[in-house]
């Protein structure tokens, strides 16, 4: 019996050794050239085989011997490939120093195929803004740092509230599909002031798509997708940071933010927390009295976290807090009902969503369930005595005041499957469930509108070749919209259910290692509804100007073809990028704002949606981007486009009155023909850089109401180039504590606009250009945030 235990000691043992030795042994340190990079992917080529670096980026393999390609990636570096060639048993050292990716150029993205996808590589274009560009351009908000991707514009369009939209490829906001951690959540009613609610300090990136190639998110998503995409827990940080800034010399913004986040050792849960509070006051250009710039306080708490069961498993938990006013007008010490103008915004946002994702053993399968939503609270004034101090016009005055309710809610699953020839099959369906309510008892005004989408889509990704891939999609909607829209003794409503297809198509083929070439097809529609013009009132000639839907109204759809080459290249510390991309876009039926001329019995002006002209949108976006070496870096990128009507559109509609008639057009207003950016970086060391960043707005036509006759006429304003120059120096006491300084100056050459309307009757959405005048600012931030 002894015997036997010996026999059976010895055969375990020798499995063991023969078992050790069918293996090989690959360990390191990931660093950059000062400090190590934790929670870096370290795998192999082609295979399964793959580990992370711990907190001090030390990392260890266990691999199959042969001859492997062994690639080190983090987020935010360039991804670094080494050959080795083991023998069995053999522990070899391997480590890797990792150099900023400063271009981009190996970020992943997930805004283009609804993947995890190299951006370089993904067949459809994905501009990425990271937080390096607005740290560099001093943006508190996203709508501070949007202009710095090609066709993507920010403007402002009220003096009195700071309502702002987004175009893509000229194209107005609501043709946009604005997006929160990947989920369509952004109401139209965020759409009016959200892009200014949500704070930086939270966002980890930006990501891009324009025009039609963004359609599995939605066929709305005609101008292209926003996706704002928020921090999650990647490494142990801690940071405090506040921000002051003089505009124009006369009123303060103050900003302070938090951040912290915690990750478990063994990396399978983790939390992040931030919040904001900015407050900044009102500013009036031109001392009539009335604001230009609108007062605003914003408090912001929120957090992400996240727990794997298991290594093929997790869970994600994302909670968000808003509140937010804003007042503009005239005299805004006062109850608002006793201004002659003031528009006072209330928030209260509530954003959540909860996603569970599990992959099979092999990690070629993976299947998703989400649920996210938002809910908005707004008490609103929109109102005033117009200038007058009638008794009438006080009783106007105080029935100005407004509630509106807002609520989205999606729900959805997708599938994704890997072959082994890197093919990729995604299929996935969303339940869509938006309400909104909006009611001024004192104009009779009401929008009560209920829209249920159901989508389904499908798309696949075929790799032929390692240089040929085809995108083929389609989605899916039935959109059922029930709304009801009053306006004084006007009453319109929408009851319809529609369901359209929107199919989807992208070819890529590399020419070269460096040259790509790429081009697309989409089809797209929106349904009739309210959307964010709609739901912002403004002001002319002291009274309210509403809009309301018009009887009949159909849908509209679309065509968006489009095509780039795009250059890029890695060698050495060289990096280099160039995108030509162009663009063409076909709306059918497009719904139109038309300025009636007609005056509602309280007064006020009504503006009319109609389907109108077909129109056609076209031109090129353009990026370049060099850097020599991790000390220089320079972007330029912009979009120049022609936008036409097919037919005289009618833009202002007489009623007759002697010298008046209709006023049409044949092109978009405020859209200019050019626009554009440049950032370029100077960093001699890690403890200095220098930022200078800046925008251009070309001419463009901007229609102006003249208040003392209802009339509109339009008007042609000169481009705008605004300048923003940023100084920074850091100081690392140690490990565990950092401070960064910052101070500089935002439209430094105070290219502003000078000839906003003025007094109780101005047209309060005559505003364009930059959205401040020269503005100075300083900053500190402390903690560990390496």
């Amino acid at each position: 019996m002894k015997s036997f235990y010996i026999s059976l000691l010895l055969l375990t043992l020798n499995t063991f050794t023969f078992a050790q030795n069918h293996k090989a042994f690959i360990y390191g340190t990931v660093t950059t050239a000062e400090r190590p990079v934790a929670f870096t992917s370290i795998f192999i080529e082609d295979s399964p085989e793959g580990t992370t670096a711990d907190l001090d980026g030390k990392f260890k393999l266990e691999v199959t011997p042969g001859a492997k390609t062994v690639i080190a990636k983090m987020q935010g570096f360039r991804v670094i490939k080494k050959e080795v060639n083991l023998e069995e048993g053999e522990r070899l050292e391997v480590n890797f120093t990792l150099v900023e990716d400063a271009l981009g150029l190996d970020e992943v993205v997930v805004s283009a195929t609804r993947n995890r996808v190299e951006r370089k590589t993904t067949p459809v274009v994905v501009s990425s803004i990271k937080p390096r560009i607005l740290n560099a351009t001093q943006s508190l908000s996203v709508a501070d740092g949007l202009n710095y991707s090609p066709g993507v514009r920010i403007e402002t369009n009220c003096q009195n509230c700071g309502f702002t939209q987004v175009r893509l490829n000229g194209l107005d906001g609501a043709y946009s599909q604005i997006l929160l951690d990947s989920r369509p959540i952004f109401t139209s009613l965020l759409g009016v002031y959200g892009l200014e609610q949500i704070p930086t300090n939270i966002i980890d990136r930006v990501e891009v798509v324009r025009s039609g190639g963004s359609a599995l998110y939605g066929s709305n998503a005609i101008a292209g997708t926003v996706n704002i995409i928020t921090k999650d827990p990647v490494i142990n940080t801690w940071e405090v940071g506040s921000n002051l800034a003089i505009i124009d010399g006369d009123a303060l913004d103050r900003n302070v933010t938090f951040n912290t986040s915690s990750v478990a050792d063994d990396l399978k849960s983790g939390v992040t927390i931030y919040g904001t509070y900015r407050n900044r006051e009102s500013y009036d250009a031109n001392d009539d009295g009335f604001t230009e710039i609108v007062e605003l306080r914003n408090t912001t708490v929120g957090g992400n976290a996240f727990f794997k069961p298991n290594e093929r498993s997790r869970i994600s938990l994302n909670l968000n807090a808003i509140r937010e006013y804003r007042r503009g007008g005239d005299r805004l010490d006062l109850a608002p009902q006793f201004t002659d103008i003031t528009e006072e915004l209330d928030h209260d946002t509530f954003i959540g969503g909860l996603d569970y994702e599990i992959n099979s053993k092999d990690f070629t399968n993976k299947f998703q369930v989400y649920t996210s939503a938002s809910y908005t609270n707004r008490d609103s004034y929109y109102g005033g005595l117009g200038g007058a101090r009638t008794r009438q016009d006080s009783i106007v005055a105080n029935n100005a005041f407004g509630n509106t309710q807002d609520l989205a809610w999606v729900n959805g699953a997708q599938y994704t499957k890997n072959f082994k020839n890197n093919d990729v099959f995604t299929a996935g369906a969303e339940y869509n469930i938006t309400t909104t309510e909006d009611n001024i008892p004192g104009y009779n005004r009401l929008i009560d509108q209920s829209v249920n989408s159901a989508g389904a889509y499908a798309q696949y990704e075929w790799k032929p070749t390692d240089r040929f891939t085809a995108l083929v999609g389609s989605r899916l909607d039935n959109v059922t919209v029930d709304g009801d829209y009053t306006i004084g003794g006007i009453r319109r409503n929408v009851d319809v259910s529609q369901t359209a297809l929107s199919p989807r198509l992208t070819l890529s083929y590399l020419l070269t290692e460096e040259l790509r070439l790429r081009g697309g097809y989409a089809r797209g529609f929106r349904a009739p509804q309210a959307f964010n013009e709609d739901l912002h009132i403004s002001s002319v000639g002291g009274e309210q100007q509403f809009v309301i839907l018009s009887d009949e109204l159909d849908s509209e759809f679309s065509n968006a073809f489009t095509g780039s080459i795009n250059y890029s290249k890695t060698q050495n510390l060289l990096q280099l990028d160039f995108l030509l991309e162009g663009f063409y876009t076909a709306l059918e039926d497009p719904f139109t704002i038309v300025s009636t001329g007609a005056v509602l019995p309280n007064g006020s002006i009504l503006e009319e949606v109609r389907n109108g002209e077909s129109s056609n949108v076209f031109g090129t976006n353009f990026e370049f981007g060099v850097s020599p070496n991790p000390e220089w870096r320079f972007q330029l990128g912009g979009t120049l486009q022609k936008t036409e009507f097919e037919n005289p559109q009618v833009l202002f509609e007489s009623l007759g009155a002697p010298g008046e008639s209709d006023i049409v057009i044949d092109e978009f207003v405020r859209v200019p023909d050019l626009y554009g950016y440049l950032n370029a970086t100077w960093l001699p060391s890690e403890k200095f850089n220098v930022d200078l960043t800046g925008t251009y707005t070309g001419e463009m036509v901007v229609p102006l109401v003249i208040s003392d006759t209802g009339f509109l006429q339009l008007n042609n304003v000169d481009p705008f180039l605004d300048l923003n120059l940023k100084l920074e120096t850091h100081y690392d006491f140690n490990d565990d504590f950092m401070v960064t300084l910052s101070g500089g100056v935002r439209n430094m050459f105070n290219s502003f606009q000078d000839d906003f309307d003025t007094g109780a009757g101005r047209d309060s959405d005559y505003v364009y250009g930059p959205n401040l005048p020269r503005t100075f600012f300083i900053g500190i931030k402390f903690g560990k945030f390496h």
